[in-house]
């Protein structure tokens, strides 16, 4: 790790290139040991050797692993951010890598490990050609983003701060979309999540006189249908909502009618607008249909992470730095949003910024079959992993250089 590297003007092609097999190395090696959570401090050691040496300042969490790597150029200017998340997820591995999981029920099945290498990586070589920047550069190494909200503990504790940056940026990759094509929207990226939790509540008795007992399982089934009666006929398609019920706890036994029904779900929104209706209408729907049964539903939504919103001037200035490097063929402009969801959400309503799609097909495979993320044997083309280096780099130096200017 750490050799030398030497950047022609603004050549971010062929220095990722040149690095692409310590960035596969630094990957493998994040991703035999993953970890869970706010606290990855097996990842975060690897990332401080790959960037041992090296002109940095770094800012360290106090309540989670999270790492800033402040990258100040030789002459003042703005500040930018580059993000690369850490955590794993908690389920198993189930593929047939030489460097798979060595951690039970543990897997990157996310990408995570790749961002934090791409981004590792696109520290070394920005700091290659500190004396040619005017500005600062932040690299966001984060934990928790799997549900744990590492990037709001982050900001909460002040380390997104002197220097705040002027614009954010995040790489996310995706197994099924075409290795090497980039791809992002202005405005709405991906949804909030949000937990829902509603118990049904009636009066256990015998299985056999179910007229003597108000059974909550049929009440919460008929609640189960009329969200989605809800959804299609009270929320304008045009500004998409989601609300799956993922699972349904009732009951002992055969012979036995339940005290009470349990339904656990999550809640998908692109807009604060569909997002307060939604809860609204579960709470309506829910309530409602338990009580014309004599039964009771106690709603809970527990809010997860917000709308990522998209800046229009930073995807235009991501699509210019994609074709400066790889042709305007590299971009995809998406149409839609997708309706998972992503804490870097909190660092978007601090900065102008985008969150950007890298296709990483596995080689030979047709990207509409591919395995996606959270798949349990999810794999990807690493090589493209160069592209997302090359990428982080030029959109730093473009920012800094010119800020958003539109092409």
């Amino acid at each position: 790790m750490n050799k030398h590297v030497t950047i022609g003007a603004g050549d971010w092609t062929a220095a990722a290139e040149a690095l692409l097999e310590d960035t596969i190395a630094l990957r493998r090696a994040i991703h035999r040991e993953p970890e869970l959570g706010l606290h990855t401090p097996k990842t975060v050691a690897k990332v401080e050797a790959a960037l041992a040496g090296l002109p940095f300042a770094f800012k360290r969490g106090r309540s989670t692993t999270g790492l800033v790597a402040i990258l100040r150029g030789a002459k003042p200017g703005p500040t930018v951010l580059l993000r690369g998340d850490m955590d794993a997820l908690p389920m198993p591995e189930d593929t047939d890598l030489p460097f798979k999981s060595t951690i039970p029920n543990t897997m990157h099945a996310c990408g995570h490990d790749t961002h934090t290498a791409m981004l590792a990586s696109a520290a070394r070589l920005l700091a290659a050609k500190r004396d040619d920047l005017a500005g600062t550069v932040l690299f966001m190494f984060q934990p928790g983003e799997e549900g744990h909200f590492g990037a709001r503990y982050m900001i909460e504790e002040g380390m997104l701060d002197d220097p705040a940056p002027d614009a954010a940026f995040a790489l996310h990759i995706m197994p099924n979309a075409p290795a090497g094509m980039f791809s992002a929207k202005a405005g709405p990226m991906m949804a909030s999540a949000d937990h829902l939790h509603i118990a049904v509540r009636g009066r256990g008795g015998h299985a056999s006189m179910p007229h003597d007992t108000i059974d909550p399982i049929p009440i919460a089934a008929e609640i189960v249908i009329a969200l989605q009666t809800f959804v299609t006929r009270q929320i304008n398609a045009h500004d998409p909502v989601v609300v799956t019920i993922a699972r349904i706890d009732a009951g002992t036994t055969h012979n036995v009618v339940p005290e009470a029904a349990y339904m656990l779900g999550t809640v998908r929104a692109v807009s604060e607008s569909a997002r307060s209706k939604i809860h609204r209408g579960i709470r309506q729907v829910a309530e409602n249909i338990a009580r014309a049964h004599g039964a009771t539903a106690d709603v809970e939504i527990e809010p997860g992470f917000p709308v990522t919103v998209n800046d229009a001037d930073a995807v235009a200035h991501a699509e210019a730095a994609v074709a400066g490097l790889f042709g305007a063929d590299a971009w995809h402009r998406m149409a839609a949003p997708i309706m998972g969801a992503e804490d870097f959400s909190y660092v978007l309503h601090r900065a102008k910024g985008a969150m950007i799609f890298l296709g990483v097909c596995p080689e030979g495979e047709d990207f509409r079959a591919a395995c996606p993320c959270h798949s349990n044997k999810m794999v990807l083309n690493e090589a493209m992993m160069a592209r997302g280096v090359a990428v982080h780099c030029a959109l730093a130096e473009r920012f800094l250089r010119e800020g958003f200017a539109r092409p």
